[in-house]
């Protein structure tokens, strides 16, 4: 069997770990508000663009 390349399975590995974080019972969790926005929202895109962050620093280290 063919191995992925190791970027692709660091992505796999981050995809897996982050789907626990945007599910519901996480979700859940946050509530009240934080500087006027109410705190589900805000989890929700800091955990959204920290997975991107993390995706693109991941995909660009492949060329290393």
């Amino acid at each position: 069997m063919r191995r992925g390349s190791r970027s692709r399975q660091r992505l796999g590995a981050l995809a897996l770990c982050g789907l626990p974080l945007l599910g519901f019972p996480i979700l859940g969790l946050a509530q009240g508000e934080w500087l006027g926005w109410p705190a589900g929202f805000v989890y929700l895109f800091a955990v959204w663009a920290g997975l991107i962050g993390l995706a693109a620093w991941i995909a660009e280290g492949r060329g290393r």
